[in-house]
Parts: structure tokens; sequence; C-alpha cells
């Protein structure tokens, strides 16, 4: 964007123009934002004080927990904002910081669950990580802590940022270059590239075709990894003498699964297109899912599903009433 002078505010059209349903909509809004700011906090300060949850997966778990709270706190409270003071414009500055924050985070989230499998470009490079970490639980458990100490899931969780940073980059200076003299109303709740995209005077053929190569090759390179790691745990499951442990091996990578299945599907309707321009108002109901049911279903998939995690929760309960007692 050279013209600085030409657009220096952005007006943000939101979900919705009927004050009653505005109303019922913040009301949502704000209690599915503090139930998963709440319950993501509750993952991390369970993983980091109970000596039981100091395992590779956790360490994913809880990292990827700390992506999930900053992606919906980038978004959701100037949502919110907007809502409750009727505000809906938005600096230029502040559109741009907003979407590289929710590019990069949503990109390292994608390697990271890779990680989970190989451990939300931030949420494509974390989503990686965490496939490969199941693949050597199960394939190769005797293994297991020497492959994936704590040197290992740090070199990870480095490399998922790193990963994100250079995917993003690129298309994110070349969005600089755009001028934007046409319109300032961005057809969305946040700021987002499509329609951003959209608004622009400069013609973006070159640069939307970069995006959705991107897109294509890292949802691609995640997805096959997650997909060659499951393929390795369900052959090595099927081998398991015992109903009882094949149930339980795969009990343990349900909630993964899950995730994983939510997350890829969200993203490759909302990038995977021939122009980021095509279907605004349909991403819009998308990014709602992605931005605020995708992260308050986390901890709930990942913690109720988890008898370790139920436990540790019961214990971190029972000292918190033991100190208050005293």
């Amino acid at each position: 964007m050279k013209n600085y002078t030409t657009i220096k505010t952005f007006i943000l059209v939101g979900l919705t123009d009927d004050p009653n349903l505005q109303i019922l909509l913040f009301i949502f809004s704000f209690l599915i934002y503090l139930l998963s700011v709440v319950g993501n906090l509750t993952i991390i300060t369970l993983t980091l004080m109970d000596s039981h949850l100091k395992t590779p997966m956790y360490f994913f778990l809880w990292n990827f927990s700390i992506l999930e709270v900053s992606f919906t706190t980038v978004c959701i409270p100037r949502f919110l904002y907007t809502m409750a003071s009727g505000d809906n414009t938005v600096t230029y500055n502040a559109c741009a910081t907003q979407l590289f924050f929710v590019v990069v985070l949503s990109v390292t989230e994608f390697s990271l669950l890779t990680a989970m499998s190989y451990d939300r470009v931030t949420e494509f490079s974390l989503l990686t990580a965490m496939s490969y970490d199941r693949y050597v639980a199960i394939c190769k458990p005797l293994h297991y802590t020497t492959v994936m100490n704590n040197r290992v899931c740090i070199k990870f969780l480095i490399g998922c940022y790193i990963i994100a940073l250079i995917i993003v980059i690129p298309p994110f200076g070349m969005g600089f270059e755009l001028e934007v003299c046409d319109s300032n109303v961005i057809d969305h709740f946040g700021c987002d590239a499509a329609p951003i995209l959209k608004i622009t005077c400069s013609n973006t053929e070159f640069i939307e075709r970069f995006v959705l190569v991107l897109a294509v090759l890292t949802l691609l390179f995640t997805l096959v990894c997650v997909i060659m790691s499951y393929t390795y745990i369900i052959r090595t499951i099927l081998r398991f003498p015992s109903a009882q442990q094949r149930k339980k091996a795969f009990s343990s990578c349900s909630s993964h699964i899950i995730v994983v299945s939510i997350t890829y599907g969200c993203c490759i309707f909302i990038y995977v297109k021939p122009s980021a321009k095509e279907g605004v108002a349909i991403n819009k109901v998308v990014s709602v899912l992605t931005t605020l049911v995708a992260p308050v279903m986390n901890p709930f998939i990942y913690t109720l599903r988890n008898k370790q995690v139920i436990q540790a929760f019961k214990d971190m309960i029972k000292r918190i009433a033991s100190i208050s007692k005293n």
C-alpha cells in the first residue's frame, strides 16, 4: 500500500447490522472468548505444574494453547469493542498488525499440530510437529524418551515459528505495495487478506497466485506429514495382540485427529481457491469457527477424553482447597 495519504483508516462491516442480533452476538462472542481463554490457560497451568504431564505431547499441547489464546486475543477483543462502542473504524497500522499476527499464528499452529502427531503461516507449523510425537510414542515406545527429548521438542517449536515467518513475510511485504484507493470498507469483522484484496485498485493476480501456492504447499506438506505419521501408527496399533491395547492406543490419538480435522477443514475452505476475493461473505462465517469455536473446543477435546489431565485438574483443585482452608 504505497499511498498512505489516500486511505489511513478502514471501516469494518462486521457480521450484522441488526442491533438486536448484535447484542446476542456480543454476549455469545464474549462468553465463548472468556471460556476459550480460561480453558486454554487451565491447560497451560496444569501442564506446567503437574509432574505427570512433563512429556513431549503436553509440552506441545501447552504451547498450542498459548497459540490459541494469542490467536483469539488478536481477533476477538477488537470485534467485541466494535460491537460495544459502535466504533467500526480501524487504522491502517492496526489493521496491518492484526493481519500479520493472525496469519503468523495460524501457520504456526499447523506445524505444531503436525509435531503432536511431527508434535490454527503459525497454525500450520505446530500442527505438523504433534503428529511426529504420536508416531514415535506408539511406533517406537522404547526410543520415545531418547528421540523426543527436551532439546528436540524445543527445536521443533522454534522451527514452527521460523517456518511461519518465512512463509508469511514475502506475501505480507507485497501487500504493502498495493494501493487502496476505491474504498476503505472491509467486508469482515476483522482485518483479513481476502476482503482487503477485494478493495484494492492494484493488480492482485500475482499476489493471489503466490498466496495460493504457499497455502497449498503449506497445507499439503503438513497434511502429508500427519497422514504418514498416522499410517505408521495405525499399522503398529493393528499388530497389538490385545483389543484393549488397541482401543487405548486409538483413544490416545483421537483428540488430535479431531483438532486436525477441524483446523485443516476450515483453512482449506478459506485459502485453497483460485481467487482470494471469492466467497468473502461465506469466509466470515468460517472465520467465526476458526477464531471462536475451534479454540474453545480444543481444551475440552484434549481434557475430557484424557484421564491424566482430568486427574491433574482434580489434584490442582484439592491443592487450592487445602490452601484456602489454611
